[in-house]
């Protein structure tokens, strides 16, 4: 190059005066042209971005049999590799937007003066120029750009493009890249909307609509303008022929064709909108993928949601005669999970949820009496000194200054934890969590992943500073009904990622809590919940446990805040929450948990139509079976009468009314001063026999009703007596 420029400087020095100037100029021009050559030859790298190469990909939610719930994007594009598509699409493409794609170094120079030509006979813009690579430019790197230099830097990254890229390979980008109306990017998503279809089965009539597209999308829209569609796509077909890619005889035929759309109809799911935002925050907290690399990344996510129980779900919650408020507004939450597995079958993080609204699912609220089985009695049976006829503590009383009441005001001076969990008695759950220990209750909701940082005997009734969610609590009695182990709650089966790789989960929680006769224990209890006790309302005719839970409006005396009903059946495990966002003196639910539990029942009354539920839960192996409680019965009609005969010359036999049920013991008692002696018992009999009589003393006895469970006596029968 110094040579060159010496050169010239040496022919400029000898030349005649006249004739310089022009010479010099002539030498500027061509060294101007050189560099202006040069830099549009290797400047293109300033342009490239290899970022925005990377195209966006639509992310997909699915469910387990492949139906599409929900789709992620910023630009609704599926990619494909061009080699998966039939020669006719590619020759489309070619045909119609650049003739001279495998001759030309990324600008056509013969296209360019062809256009120039036309274009000065029209004495207007009649005619672009643009190849496939120049159009890829433009549309990926330099789309926002209005400079005067658009047009050079559009130039400089095709030469760039095609340099560093095979014509494969900027064709795929091409039509992977490009927009063809009603929201959809590249050929799979267009072939998908348009056909209901993937590419690979394009027609050639098919192909040659959508390849017309790309010149102007919304003007050529198929389903706006059909006609003028039409019109486009033979244009397309014609200029195959005039390529030789096509016969005319084959022209013909496809022409004759008609569109043959199939227009893939988007069905609105609102019962899926917070079922796809629970997705989206577990894609987060255990994939480490963030909304915004969903929205691009080219997600297929596999997920365990079921349509029926969903859609039953959220029709149930738009009934507003399960929603007692006293104005309007009354929210809820609802979540269900597989017991085993804890797949989230179907979740409603509120009763008219859409994207972007609050998701309830994950908001804490005060959990009431629910809490109980999980950080009292569940605890408690694991120290070995509790079971589900153990006696505890129910009167009124102050437990380390904390003042307590039943909430139904009664009171029976000492009561079996089966009765305490049945009736939701509030002393004997704070007693019972001031034995057992604060510290040791907490543990076990840790490893229930329930994190609280509460330190006082409100725990025990769920009168919790934070509260907790109902995805908590579905996770917690989850515990219970899979046998003592805790199981994370998930909506995601797996993702793969756009090459069809799986993406590994970070976090997958399943830990041993309690013991399975716990367990079992507390499953038999919460049964008793359901068929006796406070969890009565509603109608549900198969196996279910479950308790109740609210709390009193701090603003409205006598009033409910919160409403709850947790439970499981042998297949699921349910959470629903009722309540107000706002609470307020004008914002308080005028029913209890009778209507969360009201409404649960009859969501599992009509999944039961279509998933058939166990009548009765399964009894572990190797597990004690809960008794029944035993009532003990009034004694009644004691009657007392001599026998004679057999040994003992002098006997009497002792009769009485008592209990069907014949695990009762009865026991007789004789009257005498001091303490009554115990002279006898009998299991589930109505008579005994009293022997060594004295023929000259009067004797007095009274029955005594015994349940061997709770090791209580009941009220003693009246006394007879017996006298010759």
């Amino acid at each position: 190059m110094k040579k060159w420029f010496e050169s010239i400087k040496k022919l400029i020095k000898n030349t005649p005066a006249k004739v310089k100037i022009p010479i010099a100029l002539l030498s500027m021009i061509i060294i101007l042209s050189l560099a202006g050559y040069l830099f549009i030859l290797f400047g293109g790298k300033l342009v490239v971005d290899e970022e925005a190469m990377i195209q966006d990909a639509v992310t997909t939610i699915e469910s387990e049999d492949g139906e599409i719930i929900g789709k992620l994007y910023e630009e609704n594009r599926i990619p494909i590799h061009i080699e998966t598509l039939p020669d006719h699409v590619k020759k489309a493409f070619i045909a119609i937007e650049d003739r001279r794609f495998y001759e030309h170094a990324g600008v056509d120079m013969k296209s360019v003066a062809r256009a120039v030509y036309r274009d000065i006979l029209a004495g207007s813009k009649v005619e672009g120029a643009s190849t496939i690579t120049q159009q890829l430019a433009k549309n990926v790197f330099l789309h926002h750009d209005k400079t005067w230099m658009r047009k050079t830097k559009e130039v400089m990254a095709a030469i760039y493009l095609e340099r560093h890229l095979s014509k494969e390979h900027i064709l795929e980008l091409y039509i992977n890249q490009i927009y063809f109306g009603h929201g959809v990017y590249g050929i799979e998503a267009a072939s998908q909307k348009f056909f209901s279809k993937t590419a690979k089965e394009l027609e050639i009539s098919e192909a040659a609509l959508i390849a017309g597209l790309a010149k102007a999308p919304n003007g050529y829209s198929p389903i706006n303008h059909p006609d003028k569609a039409l019109k486009r796509r033979n244009i397309v077909l014609r200029a195959m022929e005039d390529m030789e890619m096509l016969s005319t005889e084959d022209r013909l035929k496809e022409q004759g064709k008609t569109l043959g759309l199939k227009v893939q109809s988007t069905k609105e799911k609102p019962w899926m909108a917070s079922y796809i935002d629970i997705v989206t925050k577990e894609a987060a907290a255990s994939y480490k993928l963030s909304i915004n690399e969903l929205r691009r990344g080219g997600y297929r996510i596999i997920v365990n949601v079921d349509d029926s129980l969903q859609q039953i779900a959220y029709k149930r919650m738009q009934e507003g005669d399960y929603f007692p408020g006293n104005s309007k507004g009354v929210e809820g939450a609802f979540v269900m999970t597989e017991a085993e597995t804890g797949s989230i079958v179907a979740a409603i993080g509120g009763r008219n949820y859409q994207a972007g609204d609050l998701n309830r699912l994950f908001v804490k609220r005060q959990p009431g009496s629910t809490l109980k089985p999980i950080a009292v009695y569940g605890p408690a049976m694991m120290r070995g000194e509790y079971g589900p006829y153990s006696l505890l503590t129910d009167q009124k009383m102050e437990i380390e200054d904390y003042a307590v009441r039943n909430s139904d005001g009664k009171y029976e001076g000492i009561v079996s934890m089966y009765n305490a969990i049945k009736d939701s008695k509030n002393i004997a759950a704070v007693w019972l969590l001031n034995q057992i220990g604060i510290p040791y209750s907490k543990d076990y909701l840790e490893k229930m992943n329930i994190s609280i940082p509460d330190e006082g005997l409100a725990i025990a009734l769920g009168g919790l500073r934070d509260g907790v969610t109902p995805l908590q609590m579905v996770e917690a009695y989850g515990t219970f009904a899979s046998n003592g182990t805790f199981v994370q709650a998930k909506a995601i089966d797996q993702i793969y990622d756009k090459n069809n790789t799986l993406v590994k989960r970070t976090d997958v929680k399943k830990k041993k809590v309690f013991s399975p006769q716990v367990a079992w224990n507390m499953t038999r209890m919460l049964e008793a919940v359901v068929q006796n006790g406070t969890g009565q309302s509603g109608s549900y005719h198969k196996a279910l446990a479950g308790k109740t839970g609210s709390t009193g409006h701090p603003l409205a005396k006598g009033k409910t805040k919160d409403a709850w009903f947790v439970g499981y059946t042998p297949e699921y495990v349910t959470a629903l929450w009722m309540g107000y966002d706002q609470s307020d003196e004008h914002h308080y639910l005028t029913g209890g948990s009778s209507f969360p539990t009201t409404l649960t029942k009859a969501m599992l009354t009509e999944m039961d139509k279509t998933h058939p539920q166990k009548a009765a839960f399964a009894q572990p192996a190797d597990v004690e079976e809960v008794e029944d409680p035993i009532i003990l019965p009034e004694i009644k009609h004691v009657k007392a009468e001599h026998v004679f005969g057999g040994f003992a010359l002098l006997k009497a036999k002792l009769t009485w009314e008592g209990s069907e049920d014949e695990r009762v013991i009865y026991r007789i008692y004789r009257k005498q001063e001091g303490i009554d002696k115990k002279v006898g018992e009998v299991e589930g009999k109505h008579m005994f026999t009293l022997t060594g009589l004295s023929a000259w003393k009067k004797n007095a006895y009274y029955v005594v009703p015994y349940d061997p469970l709770t090791k209580l006596e009941g009220a003693h029968s009246q006394t007879v007596e017996l006298a010759l």
